[in-house]
C-alpha cells in the first residue's frame, strides 16, 4: 500500500567556521556571515525516508523553513530522490526559536495532509537543542521515537524501530502516524543522482522565479514581470520541477506563536570552542607510571 513520509530539513550556517561576525547585536545568529550547508543529521533523516519508500513504497516530501536560499537544500533532496519539496518562507517567522519553529513546521505538516512518518534529524548544528522534532510531535498529537538508528519493520499501522540509547539499543513499537528523529549512525546518505540533478537543477520556488525575472527583464514594467513570473511558474509546475512556497497565511498560523513574539528563548552568546594541547606526556605501563598520572590529574583538578 505504501507509506507517505515527510522529512524536515534545514539549511544551517557552517558552525565549523565561526568568526567574530557570527552574532548580531540583538543576540541572533548572523547567518549571512557564515557559509550555509545541509544540516548533517537531516541528510540521514532523508536517507531513512528514501529507504522506507524503497522497501515498502510510498512518497517522500521534504519540508524546510527559511529564506529563498533554503531552496538549495530542497534541490539537493530532489537530486537524492525526494518526490516533492515545500518551502515555508515568511519574514514574520524570522528569529523563531525552537518553540516557534516547531509550531510553524507542524502547521505545514498539517497542510501537507496525509502522512505516516515524519522524519527529522536529531538536532541542527546551529542550535544543538534536539527540541524541534519532539515539540512537533507534541503539537501534532502523535507519538515520537527519538534516536532512530534502524527501521526494523512496518506493517499496517505499526512500525518497529531500533533506537540508540548510548551504551546499547532497544526495539520500540509505535502506531502510525509517528515522528522519528534520526542520528548520524543510522545510515550512509546516498549521493545525488546525476540524472535527477540535471532535471531538478531547474527547480525553483515562486520567490526565486520572481527574482530571476527581475534580473532577466530589468527594463520591464511590473505587469510584464508579473506575467512572465506566472508563465515560468506554470511551466515549472507542468514540468514537475516546481518547489511549493507557502507563507504563514497559507498555513493559517497564529502570528503570536511565530517569529520573535512566539520565541521566549534568546541567544546569549555564540562562540567556537576548540580544545588544543601542545606536546604530550608519555605514561609508562607500570603501577608507578599510572600512579604518577593519577597524581598529576588530581593536582591539575582534572580528577577529584
Amino acid at each position: 500500500m505504501g507509506y507517505d513520509t515527510i522529512v524536515c530539513v534545514k539549511q544551517v550556517p557552517d558552525t565549523g567556521n565561526i568568526t567574530g561576525e557570527a552574532m548580531k547585536a540583538d543576540g541572533t545568529v548572523n547567518r549571512a556571515a557564515l557559509p550555509a550547508i545541509f544540516n548533517p543529521e537531516d541528510l540521514h533523516a532523508l536517507e531513512a525516508a528514501l529507504e522506507l519508500r524503497e522497501r515498502f513504497g510510498g512518497t517522500v516530501t521534504v519540508l524546510t523553513m527559511g529564506p529563498m536560499g533554503a531552496c538549495e537544500v530542497l534541490r539537493d533532496c530532489l537530486y537524492r530522490g525526494a518526490d516533492r519539496a515545500v518551502l515555508v518562507s515568511d519574514r514574520r517567522a524570522a528569529a523563531s526559536d525552537t518553540l516557534a519553529t516547531s509550531y510553524i513546521l507542524s502547521q505545514a505538516v498539517k497542510k501537507i495532509g496525509r502522512y505516516d512518518v515524519v522524519f527529522c534529524g536529531r538536532q541542527a548544528i546551529d542550535g544543538d537543542t534536539a527540541q524541534v522534532g519532539p515539540q512537533m510531535a507534541e503539537k501534532l498529537g502523535i507519538p515520537q521515537i527519538t534516536y532512530f538508528e534502524k527501521l526494523i519493520d512496518i506493517a499496517g499501522q505499526t512500525i518497529r524501530i531500533r533506537r540508540n540509547v548510548g551504551n546499547g539499543w532497544e526495539i520500540l513499537e509505535g502506531k502510525l502516524p509517528i515522528l522519528a528523529t534520526v542520528i548520524d549512525t543510522a545510515n550512509e546518505p546516498r549521493a545525488p543522482a546525476a540524472k535527477r540533478a540535471m532535471r531538478f537543477k531547474r527547480a525553483r520556488c515562486r520567490g526565486e522565479i520572481i527574482a530571476d525575472v527581475a534580473k532577466d527583464l530589468p527594463q520591464a514594467d511590473a505587469p510584464a514581470k508579473q506575467a512572465e513570473a506566472d508563465k515560468r511558474a506554470e511551466a515549472a509546475r507542468k514540468d514537475g520541477v516546481a518547489i511549493e512556497q507557502w507563507d504563514l497565511d497559507d498555513l493559517k498560523a497564529d502570528l503570536k506563536w511565530c517569529g520573535v513574539s512566539g520565541s521566549p528563548t534568546k541567544v546569549h552568546r555564540v562562540q567556537s570552542i576548540v580544545l588544543t594541547k601542545e606536546g604530550f606526556t608519555s605514561i609508562a605501563p607500570t603501577e608507578e607510571g599510572v600512579s604518577k598520572m593519577i597524581h598529576e590529574l588530581i593536582v591539575d583538578r582534572t580528577l577529584g
